[in-house]
């Protein structure tokens, strides 16, 4: 992969990341940019990456996203089986 690519899909993961954030509507972006993450990290392992700044503040982000996402699905569906809602 060369230095172009890896700068924009960094990029791209640091804004699928403000997208993440969203609660419900970022679980698909979050899943998307983890997998991209993983293909930027393997084929740009040992080279330097000029926005491995945007890179690693897409990943927190993208990790805060879904994590807040999957945990409000959880905890909705429970209320759901527990007539908690309707």
């Amino acid at each position: 992969m060369d230095r172009i690519t890896v700068i924009r899909r960094s990029l791209a993961i640091f804004a699928l990341g403000w997208v993440a954030l969203l609660p419900v509507l970022g679980i698909i972006p979050a899943i998307y940019a983890l997998l991209a993450v993983r293909q930027v990290r393997d084929g740009y392992r040992d080279a330097w990456n000029p926005a491995s700044g945007y890179l690693k503040a897409g990943i927190v982000m993208t990790r805060i996203g879904f994590f807040t996402s999957a945990t409000l699905i959880l905890l909705t569906v429970i209320a759901l089986m527990f007539g908690l809602i309707g």
